[in-house]
């Protein structure tokens, strides 16, 4: 069979990748300050302070805990799909993730800030990458290629 996802899937790869990556430098601190550009949070602080209205029902050391949990969770994620190592599992984990950011964000504070900030369409985008048979140009690739 033809596998007409070679590029399309790189794509999906490197743009949810690349979704997942930059809130975590953003919330490291490593994009610069809040106020620059497009900075949400600037720190790691202003991170958690937002994280807690999605979560208000859980006291600020759980939040912490919480937040980075997510945090590496994110970044895990985005090198995964980035290099196309275990592909699969990490676009399911992406797609799980986003969906449980769909459902914080939407109790909390609307849902209007998961459609603004295209958690629904990475949580779909994660799902559907997961169904793509073979991932071209990837670690995966490679390793199935030399069994």
């Amino acid at each position: 069979m033809e596998n007409s996802f070679k590029v399309p899937q790189l794509l999906l790869r490197g743009a949810l990748g690349i979704t997942f990556l930059t809130p975590v430098l953003d919330r490291l601190g490593i994009l610069g300050p809040i106020g620059t550009g497009n900075i949400e949070w600037g720190n790691w602080d202003n991170f958690i302070n937002y994280t807690s209205t999605l979560m208000p029902y859980l006291s600020r050391p759980m939040v912490d805990v919480m937040g980075g949990i997510a945090t590496f969770s994110e970044f895990t994620i985005a090198v995964l799909l980035i290099i196309g190592f275990k592909t699969k599992y990490a676009a399911i984990g992406s797609s799980l993730l986003t969906f449980t950011f769909i459902l914080f964000m939407t109790t909390s504070v609307g849902i209007q800030k998961p459609i603004n900030f295209g958690v629904f369409t990475a949580s779909a985008a994660s799902l559907l990458l997961s169904y793509i048979p073979i991932y071209k140009w990837s670690i995966d690739n490679l390793l199935h290629k030399s069994n």
